[in-house]
């Protein structure tokens, strides 16, 4: 039964992103992790995230690979409607979003265009879906071909950002994410913030790394209520917290690189926000033990990875420990 098959992919995603891991022995990785990647994905030095350009493709082409899987339920026409209906996380919305077209940090340059947040279910967690049933011959992920083609499917950048408190000795902020309440790579450790970028009120104009990385820390951070409206007072003198340690240079927000979780495809943009410790404990001194996704806590920035954790983390702590003393030196 299809219920029973995404029951199993739930609780077994680490073991099955280990299985397709192993499908993809050419493609290059982020360092010794599980997260596909092309060499120019991958910046030499940490970016400024300032420094990073988006441009905007308003009617891209569409992408090779985005009409139903084989084996739905009888009455669904897609992936996220069967899961709205018969296994839906805490929170799924089929909102506005932005699609990847194509990435290159050798100029800095990420070309995004329109899209919507089940554009990225319907193709990969059916993906997922259909290795964690052993399909015979995986024909989705075989139409779907090279994970880091992004024109082969639809490509929905999330931001991953690791969080460093940068005392004596640094530390970061550690998530576990609760397979009851998300639909991605619930089960995983994760670091934090992580939040699918997209346009706040549907508005598609708002392209913008960093403001995006603010709501998610509002909300994942300090456990605020989803921000809808930039205006709204309680984010508003947060957010302009958040600015106020950046531009004194005591919070420094870089682009390291990004890369493809070969179980699902999602993609992740890899992010490190440092923060002295001063202004980390207050920005954040109420930082939650529970969100709305998972349990929070800090964790040693000394090279070590948790496991399991979702790839794109791993990644991230990868990039961020090879470039630990450009990003610790805040002055």
């Amino acid at each position: 039964m299809w219920a029973d098959v995404r029951k199993r992919l739930n609780a077994s995603r680490a073991e099955l992103g280990t299985v397709a891991d192993r499908l993809y022995p050419d493609a290059p990785r982020v360092g010794s992790t599980a997260l596909l990647t092309r060499p120019e994905w991958i910046a030499a030095a940490p970016v400024p995230l300032e420094a990073v350009r988006l441009e905007w493709e308003p009617e891209p082409a569409p992408p090779a690979v985005v009409d139903p899987p084989e084996g739905l339920p009888a009455g669904f026409g897609t992936y996220a409607e069967a899961m709205a209906a018969l296994a839906p996380p805490a929170v799924f919305e089929n909102r506005r979003a932005y699609r990847l077209l194509d990435a290159d940090l050798r100029t800095n340059v990420l070309r995004l265009g329109p899209a919507r947040y089940f554009d990225a279910v319907n193709v990969g967690e059916a993906a997922a879906h259909e290795l964690a049933e052993a399909a015979d011959g995986l024909p989705l992920r075989t139409r779907i071909g090279d994970p880091c083609d992004l024109a082969r499917r639809p490509a929905l950048p999330a931001i991953t950002t690791v969080t460093i408190r940068a005392g004596d000795p640094a530390s970061y902020v550690l998530h576990w994410r609760d397979p009851a309440k998300v639909a991605h790579a619930g089960g995983l450790h994760q670091v934090m913030p992580v939040g699918v970028f997209q346009p706040l009120a549907d508005d598609v104009g708002d392209l913008d790394l960093w403001r995006s990385m603010q709501r998610e820390y509002s909300e994942e951070f300090l456990g605020g209520d989803e921000v809808v409206d930039w205006s709204e007072e309680g984010f508003r003198a947060f957010a302009g917290a958040l600015d106020g340690v950046r531009a004194e240079g005591r919070l420094r927000a870089s682009f390291l690189g990004l890369g493809v979780d070969p179980l699902t495809f999602a993609l992740d943009l890899l992010t490190a926000v440092v923060v002295d410790a001063g202004a980390f404990d207050g920005l954040f001194g109420a930082m939650v033990e529970e969100n709305a996704e998972g349990t929070v806590s800090m964790a040693p920035f000394d090279g070590t990875v948790p496991r399991p954790m979702q790839p794109a983390g791993a990644a991230a702590l990868d990039l961020a420990w090879r470039h630990r003393d450009t990003l610790l030196r805040l002055r």
